[in-house]
């Protein structure tokens, strides 16, 4: 069975580095932790055909985030401001924190 050690979480700033969106930036949406995937906003946007619903009573063409695959993004450190790797240290009180590896700094989700 595969270790899904996955320390993107949602709202986390990341950065692509790998694929037709390299370089962009965007905010986790969404991770699908048994796809190792997760949606980044305006990263791997699709043209989704929508039927007419009460909803949107028009349908039409619709653009869509698509799922990217968690190894081709990076968090960005919010002190450092570069796209880092991220370690997982246990405080005193047994709190599990992550931080940038950098830096050493906390990053808060």
């Amino acid at each position: 069975m595969q270790n899904n050690r996955i320390r993107i979480r949602k709202d986390d700033k990341v950065k692509v580095i790998a694929g037709k969106d390299k370089g962009k930036i965007g905010k986790v949406l969404k991770v699908l932790r048994k796809k190792n995937r997760a949606v980044v906003e305006n990263i791997n946007v699709a043209k989704i055909h929508q039927k007419p619903t009460n909803a949107n009573p028009q349908g039409g063409i619709v653009d869509t985030a698509m799922p990217v695959a968690i190894s081709n993004l990076m968090i960005i450190c919010n002190s450092c401001m570069k796209p880092v790797r991220i370690g997982v240290k246990q405080l005193e009180d047994g709190e599990k924190v992550r931080f940038c590896r950098a830096c050493k700094e906390q990053i808060d989700a």
